[in-house]
């Protein structure tokens, strides 16, 4: 049988981007506080118009040897009440080799703090999952499905932030090795809490509960559950060329499955800039720096 992977699916990993950013960084941070993505969880916070954003992260974990990675990209359409992205994940699941995940084209919709008013904020998500990852390879669930999730976010203070999600992605006719194809229903729920002792720093503690259907050859359906905590740090830099803002992230991810431990690093990072509006290329740095398993992260698979 092949190892169970320790982690929710492909899509909630991300890629390590070293991209270096030209300009100088200037010490005037934005008023509000950071508001990209948590690592693992999903904030419910959408572009601000004309304001996109490029997410990149890298997830390792030594003792099952896997490695993920995935590049997501966000766009305001046009304004923060839609929001279309992309995510394309890369990962080697410790058994068969690196490839290519099934990749999301995700829309989420402002249901709850649009123009980032309130304190509450509600931002469901459906995504078309593609199916280009290698089943064969458990890589991929092999077929078109559709993942759904429901991340809430609160402001409990100015120094504390919660997020919470439920989420579901369903997999008609998915294909096993040595196995009929059947449909699959995998789910994942998670929260967040981030402590602010500055507007541009963070310190995360997450947490995510999946269920993920995967099996070997000539196996009966097997659900595999894992449970990540995962405690991290985030910060902004902001940068006069072209109104950039740049979030770098590390976390320390535990993951239990199956009766095992896996202890591992997730590196994050984001870039967001104004592409167009009356101060396109200017100094305008965001005044939020939003996200959307991922899970790195959305799972999938």
């Amino acid at each position: 049988m092949d190892r169970e992977r320790h982690t929710v699916g492909t899509a909630r990993f991300a890629f390590i981007g070293f991209i270096l950013a030209s300009g100088e960084w200037t010490g005037e941070a934005a008023a509000a506080k950071i508001e990209d993505n948590s690592f693992l969880i999903e904030e419910a916070y959408n572009q601000e118009p004309g304001v996109i954003q490029h997410i990149q992260a890298f997830q390792y974990l030594p003792r099952s040897s896997e490695w993920a990675y995935s590049f997501t990209e966000e766009w305001p359409v046009p304004t923060d009440r839609h929001q279309l992205s992309v995510t394309l994940p890369f990962l080697d699941n410790g058994v068969s080799g690196a490839g290519l995940g099934d990749v999301l084209v995700n829309y989420r919709f402002q249901a709850i703090g649009e123009g980032g008013e309130g304190q509450v904020a509600f931002a469901p998500r459906l995504s078309a999952v593609l199916p280009s990852g290698d089943y064969a390879a458990g890589h991929g669930h092999g077929g078109f499905g559709a993942q759904a999730n429901l991340p809430l976010s609160l402001d409990l203070h100015r120094w504390f932030t919660v997020h919470a999600n439920a989420g579901a992605t369903y997999t008609p006719r998915a294909k096993f090795p040595g196995r009929d194809a059947n449909d699959v229903l995998d789910w994942f729920g998670g929260a967040s809490a981030i402590w602010t002792p500055h507007d541009q720093f963070n310190v995360m503690l997450e947490g995510l509960y999946a269920s993920i259907e995967e099996a070997g050859s000539g196996l009966p359906r097997h659900p595999a559950r894992s449970f990540t905590l995962n405690p991290g740090v985030r910060g902004a830099l902001n940068f006069e060329a072209g109104g950039l803002q740049v979030v770098p992230g590390v976390s320390a991810p535990v993951v239990f499955s199956a009766g095992e431990t896996d202890a591992g690093v997730l590196v994050y990072l984001s870039f967001e800039h104004r592409l167009w509006g009356e101060q396109a290329g200017r100094l305008n740095v965001p005044s939020r720096v939003r996200k959307s398993r991922s899970p790195h992260r959305y799972p999938s698979s």
